[in-house]
């Protein structure tokens, strides 16, 4: 059985589409209280915990940096060091954020971090509490994450191009959107690869490809959902937010590919699932 911390949450609805997944919501498993997350672990004694909870109010995390802190840093690094005391394979997803978003190549998992606000200052600090626990575990950032569930571009989208003719979009932030059900696959995948290799223990990539400006993704779903809402290009600057976004969100995955053998997934393909979905879900 693999624990999963969080319930409601993109990553967390996917994972429970497969067999063997316990999740838990905030009434198992407060997430600002530590020590019950750790001791949700021991209570159910897993064989792999993946921890898809988190404070994810990019901006919200601006006015809360405490609350973000326990829940992105503190509870993680309860559950690592619970994994780690049971030696057992903990999977930890973060973010693009950890990085400071400039130039255009995309971040290696080594590259040097930089986080701009108080979200990725927060994931940041629990990638550090994972990795100091010194259990076996993986790191997973990803980006641009979307599915048919919970509040995301993808849904926003829809939403406003059935509302309106046109839509200005931001163009000069770039990354790879990602779809949570090939994030959810990769994570199991992770685990199970982890349980029978501790080496594989360390921080890696994955997020979908190609990489396109949030404008492009606009027009592509618009495209694919068959809505005729006209998208012009705007920067950053014309669309203000309390917490800055990084404008290179581009992840290079070359080391997931080649240490657990899982490429980087086609967001169109993706996107085409969750269009899918939502098109059944209205049936």
């Amino acid at each position: 059985m693999i624990l999963v911390f969080g319930k409601t949450g993109q990553v967390a609805c996917a994972l429970q589409r497969t067999d063997g997944i316990t999740a838990l919501d905030r009434q198992a498993a407060d997430l600002t209280d530590p020590a019950a997350c750790a001791a949700a672990i021991r209570a159910h004694r897993p064989q792999a915990v993946i921890n898809a909870a988190a404070f994810t109010g990019v901006d919200a995390a601006e006015a809360d940096e405490a609350v973000a802190e326990r829940v992105n840093a503190a509870a993680p690094g309860a559950m690592a060091e619970t994994c780690a005391a049971m030696d057992i394979p903990f999977i930890h997803i973060s973010t693009d954020y950890v990085f400071d978003g400039t130039g255009e190549t995309p971040f290696a998992p080594d590259a040097p971090t930089g986080p701009l606000g108080a979200y990725g200052r927060t994931k940041l600090a629990g990638e550090r509490a994972v990795r100091g626990a010194g259990g076996r575990h993986a790191i997973l950032r990803t980006a641009w994450v979307f599915s048919a569930h919970g509040s995301n571009f993808v849904k926003t989208m829809l939403r406003l191009g059935r509302e309106r003719d046109a839509l200005n979009v931001v163009s000069d932030q770039v990354g790879g959107p990602t779809p949570a059900a090939d994030i959810a696959a990769a994570t199991v995948s992770i685990a199970g690869q982890l349980a029978q290799d501790p080496a594989k223990t360390g921080t890696y990539h994955f997020s979908g490809a190609p990489d396109v400006s949030w404008a492009c993704f606009a027009r592509e779903i618009f495209a694919r959902a068959g809505i005729a809402c006209t998208v012009t290009d705007i920067v950053s600057s014309q669309y203000p937010t309390p917490a800055l976004r990084p404008a290179n969100s581009r992840l290079d995955c070359a080391e997931t590919a080649r240490v657990f053998g899982i490429p980087r997934p086609d967001w169109r393909a993706g996107l085409a699932q969750v269009l899918a979905e939502l098109e059944a879900d209205k049936a």
